[in-house]
């Protein structure tokens, strides 16, 4: 097939905050050094922003690096977090809460803001494009192109296929966008960034990258509960002692709260339905206070990549760089991934503009790239938070909670040896046999839902006749092992109703993939036992639009 091509400086894959920092200290430094550079970022969301979900509370040690006058340039960063709560829910009425010399000290937020990442990545593109930059709001990257080992672009996704993959009349074919380099930076479990560790074996000797699952809700609510700026953690309920996680509610601006749950992938029990945990933890007194009388406005799900600097992979590779969350640079001891994720985009515009400087052919590994992460406080950080989320996994929320409090309180994070976790999510399931089902209750639509009521306020939308992009590897999977052995748990790990499996009273059962519930949470790639699914981008502007999360 014939594409048309655009030739590029620097194409960036992901108009999150890791890319558009990167966009951004680019055009500066061309700007400061009076040279002439091209620019262009392609997001796969209908706008910047559609597909940004975060919990958030807001750092801004790299926005003040990046735009120093963020404040007079209008930044939407507008609640200060005036407190912070965090409890141990014992069960579905008690808790506790933690003192705070028991807290590790990366969790205090003090100076930090309650935000939509969303509106700060909208704000972001506008000061990209103020400088220059080119972005491509509703075209996915699809493929790579890889020539001689080297990455000189990707090829944008084709639109009019049906589904099964022949052209209708609409069909357009996606550009080719070559560059001299091109920075990777879809979040996390990208679909390209993952084709690109197993390609050049970016991950070899490190440990597998964990994940987990966050949800979250936007909630109108009495103005006479609101609390702006108030932060509330939480551990334990309704969480079992071997699966780790925690939930959050966050006092935003405008009477709203953000309200949401976090449960680590490596969880065992093929029956557990990430989704409707979530559903129970609101009903906990110390959440459900806030949100009784309250109307839900928004819901969304999205993977977290939080094995840290212990499963962060090699970031270069010749043509380009993996970046933020696509790479893995979340600090789970702060959870917290969007600052982090914007310095890694700055230090890649940094290596990149030094090399095209020196070189202007581009193409070569930008092995440069680590020494200026090493010698940066992003990786203080991460090495300082190294065992937070292995300490977790091996000990579970209390023990592991204790040793993190010692190990960042009184080692700042510089213990003398490093925990790792090998098991990989996806390996840590048991059979359902040796498995609890688990029973959950019926949705009371005044403060749990049902799935489907949910994803119609993630505003997700894929154009109905396009080839299905949740791939299976083996289409026999999912009944003869998947269900056979663990009771198939992507009906009940997915959050937007995907897979269902159908014909059981028939004896005929099949999987069912509802693709156009898909949310882009990535879980099904990650969780998936069998490793048989397949996440790819689906047309250009499908899948959820976020208004402000």
């Amino acid at each position: 097939m014939e594409r048309e091509s655009m030739e590029f400086d620097v194409v960036i894959v992901g108009a999150g905050p890791s890319g558009l920092s990167a966009a951004i200290r680019l055009m500066q430094q061309a700007k400061a050094a009076n040279t002439e550079l091209t620019v262009c970022v392609v997001e796969k969301g209908s706008e910047v922003g559609a597909h940004i979900l975060s919990g958030a509370v807001f750092e801004t040690k790299a926005l003040n690096e990046l735009l120093p006058d963020w404040q007079e340039l209008g930044a939407p960063l507008g609640t200060a977090v005036s407190h912070d709560d965090i409890y141990f829910l014992q069960s579905d009425t008690q808790a506790r809460k933690i003192p705070h010399l028991l807290v590790p000290k990366t969790m205090h937020n003090s100076g930090n803001y309650i935000v939509s990442m969303g509106n700060i990545c909208r704000w972001l593109a506008s000061q990209a494009e103020n400088l220059g930059v080119e972005i491509f709001p509703g075209f996915s990257a699809a493929s790579l192109i890889i020539e001689d080992n080297v990455v000189k672009g990707i090829v944008t996704g084709d639109m009019g296929l049906d589904k099964h993959g022949q052209q209708k009349n609409s069909f357009t074919p996606g550009m080719e966008l070559r560059a001299k380099y091109t920075l990777f930076a879809e979040g996390c479990r990208g679909h390209l960034g993952k084709e690109l560790i197993n390609h050049y074996q970016l991950d070899a000797g490190k440990s597998p990258q964990h994940y987990a699952i966050g949800f979250k809700e936007i909630w109108d609510i009495d103005p006479n509960k609101h609390q702006p700026g108030l932060v509330l953690h939480s551990a334990g309920w309704p969480l079992q002692s071997d699966t780790s996680g925690g939930g959050y509610l966050y006092h935003a601006e405008n009477n709203q709260v953000v309200v949401g749950l976090i449960i680590d992938l490596n969880y065992s029990n093929p029956y557990l339905s990430p989704f409707d945990e979530f559903q129970r933890y609101k009903h906990h007194p110390v959440i459900s206070q806030y949100l009784t009388g309250g109307k839900r406005v928004c819901y969304g799900a999205r993977a977290i990549a939080k094995g840290g600097l212990n499963s962060l992979p090699k970031m270069s590779f010749p043509g380009g760089l993996l970046i933020g969350c696509d790479a893995g640079t979340l600090n789970f001891a702060k959870i917290k991934g969007n600052h982090t994720a914007m310095k890694s985009g700055m230090l890649a515009a940094e290596a990149v503009f030094a090399k095209l400087a020196a070189d202007q052919q581009g193409g070569s590994d930008l092995t440069s790239f680590q020494s200026l992460f090493e010698q940066s406080w992003l990786y203080d950080e991460l090495y300082c938070s190294r065992n937070f989320g292995p300490a977790m996994h091996k000990f579970g929320s209390l023990l592991g909670g204790a040793f993190n409090t010692l190990d960042q309180n009184v080692f700042g994070g510089k213990l003398p040896f490093t925990l790792k976790d090998n098991t990989l999510d996806h390996a840590s399931l048991k059979l359902a046999a040796d498995s609890v089902q688990l029973q959950y209750a019926k949705p009371d639509n005044v403060l749990s839902f049902d799935k489907l009521t949910s994803v119609f306020l993630s505003n997700t939308n894929h154009e109905e006749e396009q080839p299905c992009h949740l791939q299976l590897l083996d289409a026999s999977i999912p009944i003869a092992v998947n269900f056979a052995k663990y009771a198939e748990p992507a009906q009940r790990y997915c959050p937007a109703g995907v897979y269902e499996v159908v014909g059981i009273e028939t004896n005929e059962p099949r999987l069912q993939i509802n693709a156009q519930n898909c949310v882009h949470c990535k879980t099904c790639d990650i969780k998936d036992p069998s490793q048989n699914i397949r996440w790819v981008t689906p047309e250009g502007a499908g899948g959820p639009n976020y208004p402000n999360m």
